[in-house]
């Protein structure tokens, strides 16, 4: 049975970021400081790196009650029995990806459009991560920044929980909960900081400022 996920602080790998630490030493920071879902996204590690840092991580993540997804390569998510997949537009399909992992393991789908919000929630995925609300520099090929409103008309589309990405920061990330997002995707805002435990908890606090916010919006 798949189990339900907490979306909220969703905190996505960079060895390049990390060091001289290593990934798995910031993913602890992490997760000390209430990160909810771990995503391994390394493009350029071989398949075996892959495996042996996904299963490190799993080390970590499986006592924390915190789910390891892992981007893109179906493969590694199988053979190490991660949580989930996540696969983006250039990506496998997600209706193959969905086929390949079963009904029980967690898919997420990139999405900048309303179009492909859709058709992934179609397909069979459980969350989308969209952006690029802000513009990044981690996504060189990413196309422009499709800011907050275009965030909010892909939320108000679609039935599943959208996860805001994208330069987001602790000073920006209540803005995208205001939008009804259920959490904020980062890379650099954690894997770059000096601190990644204080900067994940000042994370989890804006969410938190921003579901307040956004909650007290509509009961006016």
């Amino acid at each position: 049975m798949k189990p339900k996920v907490d979306l909220s602080v969703y905190v996505i790998t960079d060895r390049k970021l990390a060091a001289p630490r290593s990934v798995v030493e910031v993913v602890q920071a992490a997760l000390r400081g209430g990160a909810t879902v771990i995503q391994l996204r390394e493009k350029e590690a071989p398949t075996r790196e892959m495996v042996e840092l996904g299963m490190a991580l799993l080390r970590v993540t499986r006592p924390a009650g915190v789910p390891l997804i892992v981007n893109d390569r179906v493969d590694v998510a199988l053979a190490i029995d991660a949580d989930g997949v996540h696969v983006g537009q250039d990506d496998m399909p997600a209706a193959l990806a969905r086929k390949l992992i079963g009904p029980d393991k967690i898919l997420g789908v990139s999405a900048e459009t309303v179009e492909q919000a859709l058709l992934a929630q179609r397909d069979g995925a459980d969350y989308l991560g969209v952006g690029d609300v802000y513009g990044t520099p981690t996504k060189p090929d990413a196309g422009p920044p499709i800011g907050l409103e275009g965030l909010r008309r892909i939320v108000e589309a679609v039935d599943i929980p959208v996860v805001g990405i994208g330069g987001i920061t602790p000073d920006n990330a209540a803005a995208v909960i205001e939008q009804s997002a259920v959490g904020v995707a980062v890379i650099s805002a954690v894997f770059a900081a000096p601190d990644p435990e204080e900067a994940t908890r000042r994370l989890r606090a804006a969410v938190e400022a921003g579901r307040q916010r956004a909650s007290g919006e509509r009961t006016l």
